[in-house]
């Protein structure tokens, strides 16, 4: 009897690492993150031996040599996971980590997270796409009307994504959907001479389809060696940039206005102040749109913050084209002390807004003149600029997320030497005696700490049940 009960914790061990890094790896999460936080989890359940092969739309687990493996596709914790979920999901990766949950208590939470209703109604969240569109649009230095017309355009793109937020074969089509009605609708407007909407009020809605998460997940896995991972994304995410550009493209030509006149621009602007206030609206606009949650607001205006002021510093510094990249590198390191801060969102959540910011900014400060599509002016190496400053954001995340790991290993190494701090999971523990090595978990070489194996180097691959009485 017991040993069929130690095989059915086992296939329930199994079952919660499948669903918990399928759920992780819809969320974007790199695969390399996926791959060891599991593996930190199967050691805190006794399973030691356990070995994990993630990738973007699968996963591979299993608990030991010769073990049965499970294959598990991965499937989204919804549509399109919000801000809300993606940290609740980390709570239950944290508390799986220390085995302060069984877990079929842990399939439970998962079940629970996909189905988390938003925090706040669908008219509210429409209008959440119009505040974060015009927040955007602030950050492009625009005129009073750019202004307005964003507004009108990120509700209709508000409404575009959750109307098609259970049609999975329309949401694959609607960065091309919303490009196409967007543009049509700014070259219309142009050519009955009822605004004059320029390229502002098209860039600020369309921001939100930009693959940002998955460009930045990709620099990262392709810099951690992770090459079909990496690859991947990386080919996905240069698709979603040329359907992203085909329907602006054949918006305006279906309406049958010259390109030069769809993106003519005013004299009026906004002030200098236009900027820093637009980050505050754009921040207000993610808080409702994607379901922050209410104790993670003051973290998320801190690193939105810090992304912009290291973008505008960088532009002074180094000049536009690398503007973008400075800011980002500052956005990684702030992100990650606020998501040590209780209740602050997780790290890789932060990115996809912090995204969204830095890349019109930094289209900003090249310029909208040489992106307007003015054939007498612009040229392939604009076009060219306006994509390389795109993936400077995403390896701005890969420099800062090294500088990050550098001051960590740094602190963690001058504490050892004093004697008096020793790692534990993510967190540090004061003690009072001398550090002992940790164990490694796997017996590969993977950087796991054991904390309750018996000398460094052992691996236990079967279910230690003494020291982890959750499984029983």
């Amino acid at each position: 009897m017991s040993a069929e009960r130690s095989q059915a914790d086992l296939r329930e061990l199994q079952l919660f690492l499948a669903r918990l890094g399928s759920a992780m790896n819809a969320v974007a999460e790199p695969v390399y993150s996926v791959q060891q936080r599991l593996t930190q989890i199967a050691a805190a359940y006794g399973a030691r031996g356990a070995r994990i092969g993630a990738y973007p739309t699968t996963l591979l687990i299993t608990l030991g040599h010769g073990e049965s493996a499970t294959l598990e596709l991965t499937t989204p914790l919804s549509s399109t996971p919000r801000l809300d979920q993606i940290a609740a999901l980390h709570e239950l990766i944290d508390d799986a980590e220390h085995a302060r949950i069984t877990p079929a208590e842990g399939l439970e939470r998962l079940d629970e997270i996909r189905g988390m209703e938003p925090r706040f109604s669908t008219i509210e969240s429409i209008g959440g796409y119009a505040v974060l569109t015009v927040g955007l649009c602030m950050i492009l230095h625009p005129a009073p009307k750019d202004v307005a017309n964003a507004a009108v355009f990120g509700a209709l793109v508000g409404f575009l994504r959750l109307v098609t937020r259970k049609q999975p074969t329309l949401q694959i089509l609607m960065p091309v959907l919303a490009a196409f009605c967007i543009a049509a609708l700014t070259a219309l407007s142009v050519k009955h001479d009822l605004a004059d909407p320029g390229l502002r009020a098209m860039i600020a809605p369309l921001v939100v389809f930009l693959p940002g998460a998955a460009l930045t997940t990709a620099v990262l896995e392709l810099a951690a060696g992770e090459m079909i991972a990496g690859s991947s994304r990386l080919v996905w995410a240069s698709v979603q940039l040329v359907l992203l550009a085909f329907g602006i493209i054949a918006g305006i030509e279906a309406v049958g206005v010259p390109t030069a006149a769809a993106f003519s621009s005013h004299d009026k602007l906004l002030g200098g102040w236009a900027p820093w206030v637009g980050v505050f609206i754009f921040a207000a606009g993610v808080v409702v749109a994607h379901s922050v949650p209410r104790r993670a607001i003051p973290g998320l205006l801190v690193v939105l913050y810090a992304a912009w002021i290291g973008q505008v510093v960088g532009n002074h510094l180094f000049g536009p084209f690398a503007s973008g990249m400075v800011g980002a590198i500052v956005m990684t390191p702030v992100a990650t002390v606020v998501s040590r801060i209780r209740g602050g969102l997780p790290v890789y959540a932060t990115f996809l807004p912090g995204f969204w910011l830095l890349v019109p900014g930094a289209l900003s400060l090249i310029g909208l003149t040489e992106l307007a599509g003015n054939v007498h002016t612009a040229s392939s190496q604009d076009f060219l600029s306006a994509v390389a400053s795109i993936f400077a954001v995403a390896l701005g995340v890969l420099l800062g997320t090294q500088l990050d790991e550098w001051l960590g290993t740094g602190y963690r190494q001058l504490a050892r030497m004093e004697g008096r701090l020793r790692p534990s999971g993510d967190e540090l523990q004061v003690v009072r005696g001398p550090v002992e090595p940790a164990a490694s978990v796997g017996g590969d070489g993977d950087d796991v700490l054991d904390a309750d194996a018996e000398a460094p180097g052992q691996v236990d691959p079967g279910l230690d049940r003494e020291a982890h009485p959750r499984l029983e």
